[in-house]
């Protein structure tokens, strides 16, 4: 039978992770299960918007890297649906479901969305945006992969063992996107052709990923540290993600735009 809630956090606190479900109170599940989908989706997202640029990349060798991270992104989305199962989540429902949400993208046009999303889509919303263009996919890549790897730290060490099995590996697959991703914006700002493309594309891409993180000290926040599901405040992780991006953009000559903190308050 689960304990209770402060029982399982004081527990945690000391060391312990979960191993089943029948350990979890509600409402620890109910964080774990949140976090776990946002995951997920956003897993199961992110190789959808990236399958366009097999087709579209500038030679054989990239089409290749291009569709190891899709097969990446949806093996990590398939890893994630299957512990989810595990807890009694009904995927395929699910999934179907998703196919039709993830092909709704905003107008190109339209303004920031800040960090707002449908009620029960649980991708971050970046990728609502459209990618445009190679260097618009470099740059979403550059931005969006790191962030993830920031967000995932924390999955690393979090209180349920599955979970942080499963992340070992995903987290060592994010490393290389990110690696494409620099390697691809060394290249671009390096060329005078390309360098006023790039620094835009960083314009876009870069407010877009700080949203990602959350509101500093969010409700949802305070209960996923009290169960070690995650370990740091989202503005803890904003400013990591911060620096690593300005230490990875040194000696391009590019710029981080100014951002404007754009919080969805009911979180």
């Amino acid at each position: 039978m689960a304990m209770t809630a402060d029982a399982l956090a004081e527990k945690i606190q000391k060391g312990h992770k979960v191993e089943a479900a029948d350990e979890m109170p509600p409402e620890y599940r109910e964080a774990l299960v949140n976090l776990m989908m946002q995951q997920a989706d956003s897993e199961l997202s992110g190789a959808y918007g990236y399958v366009p640029w097999i087709e579209k990349a500038p030679n054989i060798h990239e089409k290749l890297l291009v569709a190891q991270i899709v097969k990446d992104e949806v093996n990590h989305a398939y890893r994630m649906f299957n512990l989810l199962e595990e807890l009694g989540v009904p995927m395929e429902e699910r999934i179907r479901k998703m196919d039709e949400q993830l092909k709704m993208r905003i107008d190109p046009d339209a303004e920031s969305i800040g960090s707002a999303r449908v009620a029960d889509d649980k991708r971050v919303n970046i990728f609502y945006y459209p990618i445009e263009s190679w260097t618009d996919f470099i740059m979403f890549n550059f931005c969006m992969d790191r962030g993830a790897g920031h967000q995932l730290e924390d999955a690393m060490d979090c209180s349920y063992a599955p979970w942080c099995r499963t992340i070992k590996g995903i987290f060592k697959e994010e490393m290389m996107h990110v690696n494409h991703g620099d390697t691809w914006v060394k290249k671009l700002a390096s060329d005078p052709a390309t360098k006023k493309e790039v620094q835009e594309a960083l314009n876009r891409w870069y407010p877009r990923t700080m949203n990602i993180f959350g509101r500093p000290g969010s409700r949802k926040n305070v209960t996923y540290q009290k169960f070690r599901l995650k370990q740091r405040d989202n503005e803890e992780v904003r400013q990591a993600f911060k620096r690593d991006l300005e230490k990875s953009l040194e000696g391009t000559g590019l710029q981080l735009p100014e951002w404007t903190p754009d919080y969805d308050e009911s979180v």
